[in-house]
């Protein structure tokens, strides 16, 4: 009974699919792509093109800035000063892993 029972447990954990881990190049290149018409988004870069939006090294300086606060930020519906911007989890979690890199 207990080899049926710890076979069926190995056999599921089979079956999850591998969580997916932030990508911090990944989220780079979105940053780079996606981000970057409105935000500096690079080490150093101190203006962002459009003056309201902040720099992600200033994001990223943010006392008690996480990772959840910023998927709340780029998952709401709506932003009075962003774009809506539609991201999978997926590049969510990887452009806030890339901001998060950014802090010194």
């Amino acid at each position: 009974m207990r080899v049926t029972i710890a076979s069926i447990i190995a056999g599921s954990n089979a079956i999850v699919p591998a969580v997916h881990a932030q990508d911090i190049h990944e989220g780079r290149q979105l940053a780079l792509e996606v981000c970057a018409v409105c935000h500096a988004v690079l080490t150093g870069q101190a203006q962002s093109p459009f003056a309201e939006a902040p720099s992600f090294e200033a994001v990223a300086a943010i006392p008690g800035m996480t990772a959840a606060a910023l998927n709340v930020w780029l998952t709401a519906q709506d932003h009075p000063t962003m774009p809506n911007i539609v991201l999978s989890q997926t590049d969510v979690q990887d452009v806030s892993a890339y901001i998060l890199s950014l802090r010194k």
